[in-house]
């Protein structure tokens, strides 16, 4: 599979367990009724969080996204921060995992009475699944680098679906990156409604030139923790950085581009639309910044 979520397959995962509404189960026993919210109508917020020597990373921002997500739908999760925390952490101590590890914590209204979207057809108690799973960004990824295609699917304002939301609901997303792979690209880069570049379909976008690294303004872009963590690695080790309005054409002029997200941290860019970036990837902006970015998860892991 190319792409940013690019991964080995690791046979570890076949028997770890898998924290369902309070148990631990078998990857067989990771069942979730027919009426589920999630599986009916896309109710529901996720997240995607890292495991990094012993550490789950930038995990008080993760938590921050992930309730403020499920109150802007209405969604009461059921447990309290520290009792969601203490299940991501009963799930690992049970699987025995330390480091390069991926997880995803998913939230959906739960079972419903029938299949329709009235969230008052709810049953009233939530569905929570935690999967954890050895799984490490594949390193010919960092060499090789993603191509995208501009893709014709937009990324959408607030008032109309908030791209700011991990919501369950991906397919506008999935639209876009169908179209890039028809191209025969590994990603979507999307823009916004005004034309100008917002996100990829499954990561934000940074791209450099003349030694700036530009990225958008973040009104439509997915509320990135690792896009939010460079724009302050840049902030705090003074490399230029500019949030704004910007064309395609203006990515495409790029010296160097990457894209970042839980998963693969930094993950260079080598051609935007059939248009090669010039640089020996990675180039010398995204290598500085993958180093920094590395520093901080280690200084993360040691607090």
């Amino acid at each position: 599979m190319a792409g940013s979520q690019d991964f080995a397959a690791d046979p570890r995962n076949a028997t770890a367990r898998i924290w369902l509404n309070g148990e631990l189960v078998t990857r067989d026993q990771a069942k979730v009724s027919v009426f589920d919210a999630g599986f009916v109508v896309g109710d529901g917020v996720w997240e995607g969080l890292r495991l990094h020597r012993g550490r789950l990373m930038f995990l008080d921002a993760h938590m921050d996204r992930l309730y403020a997500g499920a109150a802007a739908i209405n969604l009461d999760i059921g447990l309290s921060r520290l009792a969601m925390i203490d299940a991501l952490d009963e799930l690992l101590d049970a699987n025995g995992m330390e480091d390069g590890v991926h997880l995803r914590l998913m939230v959906t209204r739960g079972e419903k009475t029938g299949a329709n979207q009235d969230p008052r057809n709810a049953l009233g108690k939530p569905t929570i699944v935690i999967l954890a799973e050895w799984k490490v960004p594949s390193p010919a990824i960092v060499t090789r680098g993603l191509s995208l295609f501009t893709s014709s699917i937009l990324c959408t304002p607030a008032h109309m679906f908030d791209m700011r939301l991990n919501s369950h609901s991906r397919l506008n997303l999935i639209m876009a990156l169908n179209q890039a792979i028809a191209a025969g690209a590994d990603e979507a880069l999307m823009l916004d409604p005004a034309g100008y570049v917002s996100s990829c379909n499954a990561t934000n976008f940074f791209w450099v030139k003349d030694g700036q690294v530009r990225t958008s303004t973040g009104e439509f872009c997915f509320n990135g923790v690792t896009r939010a963590n460079v724009i302050r690695l840049c902030q705090d080790n003074g490399i230029p950085i500019a949030l704004g309005d910007f064309l395609v054409e203006d990515a495409r002029g790029a010296d160097e581009a990457f894209v970042t997200g839980t998963f693969g941290g930094l993950t260079p860019v080598r051609e935007i639309d059939g248009v090669d970036l010039p640089l020996t990837l990675p180039g010398p902006v995204t290598t500085r910044l993958r180093g920094l970015y590395e520093a901080l998860k280690d200084a993360e892991a040691a607090r």
